[in-house]
């Protein structure tokens, strides 16, 4: 009886850490073969370095602005999860400027909104956070994703262990 039980357990494990894993959504971009893995940290203080190059990057929308032939949204970074959702909770990881073909509405890219997007390295520029100078990576979007709070909720993890009695209301 004893050695079953050890067989059981055995499997137990792997098969719990598949489960959970099977939850987490995948990511929204491909990654590009050759893509540039850096930060935008990293890119504002050495920019001659890194010209061009495809990136995927995240943060949360600071502003729109809208110009005559094209916008521009102003991100704070923060680095993404395996799913590529921006990790508010970390620290930031800089500032990036997403420049996108024609008009964004504003209302569909509101401030305070976490995104993704997927674009390739187009210079940088110099700019001001607040009273500080700032070299604002400059990324040509190919695609992007503003996410909503049921987006960043799938694949949480929900499940909690405690002792006692608890209640949960959403």
């Amino acid at each position: 009886m004893r050695r079953n039980t050890f067989r059981f357990s055995r499997w137990l494990a792997p098969l719990a850490v598949l489960a959970l894993a099977a939850c987490a959504p995948a990511p929204i971009y491909k990654p590009v073969p050759g893509a540039v893995i850096v930060t935008p940290m990293q890119v504002s203080q050495t920019p001659e370095r890194y010209t061009s190059g495809d990136v995927i990057w995240g943060g949360r929308i600071v502003q729109v602005t809208n110009l005559s032939d094209h916008s521009e949204v102003e991100v704070l970074a923060y680095p993404l999860d395996s799913s590529q959702r921006p990790k508010a909770n970390d620290s930031g990881n800089g500032r990036f400027i997403v420049a996108m073909p024609g008009y964004v509405e504003p209302l569909d890219y509101p401030s305070g909104s976490l995104i993704t997007v997927s674009g390739k390295l187009n210079g940088s520029r110099a700019g001001k956070v607040g009273e500080a100078n700032y070299v604002f990576p400059l990324v040509s979007a190919t695609q992007s994703h503003v996410w909503t709070r049921k987006e960043l909720e799938q694949g949480r993890n929900n499940v909690s262990f405690g002792l006692g009695v608890g209640v949960g209301i959403h």
